[in-house]
């Protein structure tokens, strides 16, 4: 056993350990050693000095919050069918696959600066495709149907 005491750790005795020792009977001792090693965390200092520290500069929030919009829209779809729901307030956006309504919500008013109301998400499967004797597939996509308030409206295509 005395082999595997080389590899444990050596404790170091501190002033402070040392002198409880020397004044301290041998029963307290031990409670005394535990109370002296015991050192105030230092997470808390750390977080509070993080919260000293200046804000980020609003281009930089900008900019992330412009990344992460355009992280959940991919375009607007437009179709004739798109087209025809436009007068119903409705647009239709593809999306990326892993979005979901709160953040296409989210995504549409910082983008266009509208109310939504409704937002519904359709997902398109893949479908297989020949071209003579290849096969392939046609890849599927997903998209959104977004509802606004009316009155107000979004311009899909800049004329």
């Amino acid at each position: 056993m005395a082999i595997l005491n080389i590899f444990k750790k050596k404790k170091k005795e501190t002033k402070k350990t040392a002198k409880v020792k020397a004044s301290v009977p041998k029963k307290i001792k031990k409670s005394a050693e535990v109370k002296a090693e015991k050192k105030p965390p230092e997470i808390k200092k750390e977080v509070k000095s993080e919260k000293l520290q200046k804000p980020k500069k609003v281009s930089e929030l900008r900019a992330k919050r412009i990344f992460n919009i355009y992280r959940d829209l991919k375009s607007p779809h437009v179709t004739e069918k798109a087209g025809d729901l436009s007068q119903k307030n409705q647009y239709v956006f593809k999306i990326w696959p892993r979005a979901n309504k709160i953040e296409i919500k989210k995504a549409i008013r910082d983008i266009y600066g509208v109310d939504v109301l409704a937002v519904r998400i359709i997902k398109i499967p893949k479908k297989a495709r020949r071209l003579g004797k290849q096969k392939g597939w046609r890849e599927g996509y997903k998209k959104a149907i977004v509802k606004i308030k009316e009155g107000q409206k979004i311009e899909v295509l800049p004329r």
